[in-house]
C-alpha cells in the first residue's frame, strides 16, 4: 500500500482562539482618574499628563482614563482656587481697621474699631459698607467704644442686641456739653450668622455739622 500524499497548506495554521495580546492599561492613568475623583485635583492632573506620555512612549492603554483624570482634576483645582480666593476675601473683609486710617476707604461696619471716623453717616437701617476717613479731616461720626458679645453667645434677637449695645454707650460730660449724641450699631441676625459679635458706639452732631 502506498502512503497518501498530503499537499502542504498554502496558509499558516493557527490554533483556535489565538490572537495578539492586548497591551496592558497604564497604571498612572488609573491613578490619575482615581485621585481626581476624590478631590486631589493637581495630583490628578499631574498623573494624567505623565500617563499620556507613557502611553505614547510604551504603547500602553489608558489614554481616555488619563484625559478624564486631567479634566476632572482641572475642575477640582479651579473649584479649590475659587474657594481659597473667597476665603481670602472674607478674611480681608473682617479684618479690623487701624484706629486712624491713612486715607479714605470703604469698609464693612464689622471692621470698625474705636477711633475710626465715618463720613458720611449711613442712612438708618441695616448697615454694611461705610466710608471711613482720616480723623484729621471733617467727619460725620466717631467710633468711641466697642461692645463685645460673648463668642459662644446665642442670637438674643435684634431688640435685645440693640439694647445691650446702647446700655454700654456712655458719653463724657464734655461730649454731652458739646451737643453731641450717641449712636449705636449692633449686629444684625445676618451679620451674627457670619461671626459678627461686636457692637459700636459712635458720637455725632444731630445738627449735621461735621466733627472737627
Amino acid at each position: 500500500m502506498s502512503q497518501p500524499q498530503f499537499a502542504a497548506p498554502d496558509e499558516p495554521f493557527y490554533a483556535p482562539g489565538w490572537h495578539t495580546p492586548r497591551p496592558p492599561t497604564e497604571p498612572l492613568a488609573i491613578a490619575s482618574l482615581a485621585t481626581a475623583v476624590v478631590g486631589l485635583g493637581p495630583v490628578g492632573v499631574g498623573l494624567g499628563i505623565a500617563a499620556l506620555l507613557r502611553t505614547r512612549r510604551l504603547g500602553t492603554r489608558g489614554r481616555g482614563l488619563a484625559l478624564a483624570g486631567i479634566v476632572v482634576g482641572a475642575v477640582w483645582t479651579l473649584v479649590a482656587l475659587a474657594l481659597a480666593a473667597m476665603a481670602v476675601m472674607m478674611a480681608i473683609g473682617s479684618r479690623p481697621l487701624p484706629r486712624d486710617v491713612p486715607r479714605a476707604q470703604d469698609a464693612h461696619a464689622r471692621q470698625l474699631v474705636a477711633g475710626n471716623c465715618v463720613d458720611p453717616l449711613p442712612a438708618d437701617g441695616d448697615i454694611d459698607l461705610v466710608h471711613v476717613v482720616p480723623c484729621a479731616t471733617p467727619h460725620a461720626a466717631l467710633v468711641i467704644t466697642q461692645y463685645a458679645f460673648e463668642p459662644d453667645a446665642t442670637w438674643p434677637g435684634q431688640a435685645a442686641a440693640d439694647r445691650r449695645v446702647a446700655t454700654a454707650c456712655q458719653l463724657s460730660a464734655a461730649e454731652s456739653a458739646a451737643g453731641l449724641t450717641p449712636l449705636t450699631w449692633a449686629p444684625t441676625a445676618e451679620s451674627w450668622r457670619h461671626g459678627d459679635r461686636t457692637g459700636l458706639c459712635l458720637i455725632h452732631n444731630p445738627a449735621g455739622t461735621p466733627l472737627p
